[in-house]
């Protein structure tokens, strides 16, 4: 079975810019750090390209090298993968937990989210999670799967759509 980012969580980021992130999602991006080892902090990467709008993506070393890999794979010249490399290379984020589970979120990406310290969402989304205000996060992606849902049905069952 594939370990990933599943989940939701509320957290708090101070006015330094610390939070917590969930213990669960640790446990994922240490299985994702090809470098670590206990005692030693884990890696991660932030995505906040410009595509991303309201939120923060959140990659395992791994999953990012990966990223980063296909990338290089495009054909040189190509627009497109100046593009990409731009949104999710350029515009991406090294960082570390600490021993405490905490890892410090810069106030530029705070910023982003709209907000200097408060309440935060992640969202796991199996290969990465996503990091969110809790406000924005409510109010756009959780009215538009109520929506997304109401236009289904009262039968609807979400499992009818996967391929097995």
């Amino acid at each position: 079975m594939t370990l990933g980012f599943t989940g939701e969580h509320t957290l708090k980021v101070d006015s330094k810019g610390r939070m917590s992130v969930p213990a669960d999602f640790r446990r994922v991006l240490e299985a994702g750090d090809p470098d670590w080892t206990t005692g030693l902090q884990v890696g991660l990467y932030v995505i906040y390209g410009d595509h991303l709008k309201d939120s923060l993506h959140v990659y395992t070393v791994k999953e990012y090298r990966k990223m980063m890999a296909e990338i290089e794979e495009m054909p040189k010249g190509d627009s497109n993968r100046k593009m990409v490399s731009h949104l999710m290379i350029t515009q991406s984020e090294f960082m570390s937990i600490d021993k405490d589970g905490r890892v410090v979120l810069p106030l530029k990406r705070r910023e982003k989210l709209g907000l200097s310290e408060g309440m935060l969402s992640f969202r796991g989304m199996v290969g990465h999670f996503e990091i969110w205000k809790d406000d924005t996060y409510k109010s756009s992606v959780g009215d538009k799967v109520k929506d997304w849902l109401a236009d289904k049905g009262e039968d609807f069952d979400p499992l009818s759509m996967l391929g097995a």
